[in-house]
């Protein structure tokens, strides 16, 4: 491009729009606006660590329609702020949760690197620098095996080869399932109780039977999980976002 015109062209260039925000208490946190094509309504939610208000909505709404809503209910998310755990980074002494049970981190500088679940404790040496590291790289690897397992009973029942599994670290969701079978379980999972991490893994095996959430899919959950789906649900719910405190 001759340079005179290069110039012209990107002095004229407009800036981009800027990122709408709200402020929720003494905090100003981005608005996420998420058009989807079968949307037929507007939701809301506060993100998982707080850090953003995002907004799903029909394509044909007016973007100045969802900022208002989500100013309108700005006590409500006020409210669903102030009952987000606070990040705490992991240190001896500290509680998390391991299969739905509370565990006491124990630190001793001369037991094994490797944590140990012994009873209600987490036993872990090695340097106390990135002892939350070593601890987050162990939960993962509990994580991917309970998982594997839950995926192999799971396929078994539904009468499908296991697909690849991967761990997520994802914000917005706790698992899914790829056009190719792909399965993606968030690994914070493995602090839940068993029943609710199995839960999500055998929502994500009854997508390989039937790609939606139809009846039949439904049905074929209701099959395929040896508990109460609602009662899952309800949990993750209530106790999900603080899956994310202790490591982020």
């Amino acid at each position: 491009m001759i340079e005179w015109l290069r110039r012209a062209v990107v002095g004229t260039m407009p800036a981009a729009d800027p990122v709408p925000q709200l402020r929720i208490g003494d905090r100003v946190l981005p608005i996420e606006l998420r058009r989807l094509r079968h949307a037929r309504r507007m939701t809301l939610r506060l993100a998982p660590d707080g850090s953003a208000v995002r907004i799903s909505l029909p394509p044909w709404v007016p973007a100045s329609d969802a900022l208002a809503f989500a100013r309108a209910r700005g006590e409500w998310l006020a409210a669903q702020a102030a009952r987000l755990p606070v990040a705490r980074p992991v240190a001896p002494g500290s509680t998390i949760a391991f299969r739905g049970a509370p565990v006491t981190v124990v630190w001793n500088a001369s037991a094994a690197r490797r944590p140990q679940h012994v009873d209600n404790r987490i036993v872990i040496g090695g340097p106390e620098a990135g002892l939350g590291t070593r601890l987050a790289r162990w939960l993962e690897a509990e994580a991917r095996r309970e998982l594997a397992q839950d995926l192999a009973d799971y396929c078994k029942r539904a009468r499908r080869p296991a697909p690849n599994l991967a761990l997520s670290r994802a914000r917005r969701r706790w698992g899914s399932c790829a056009a190719d079978g792909t399965i993606r379980i968030n690994w914070r999972l493995i602090m839940a109780p068993d029943a609710v991490r199995r839960s999500v893994v055998a929502h994500e095996v009854a997508h390989l039977v039937h790609f939606d959430h139809s009846p039949a899919f439904h049905a074929c959950l209701a099959d395929l999980f040896e508990g109460s789906v609602d009662a899952a649900n309800a949990w993750l719910k209530q106790h999900g976002p603080g899956l994310y405190g202790p490591f982020g």
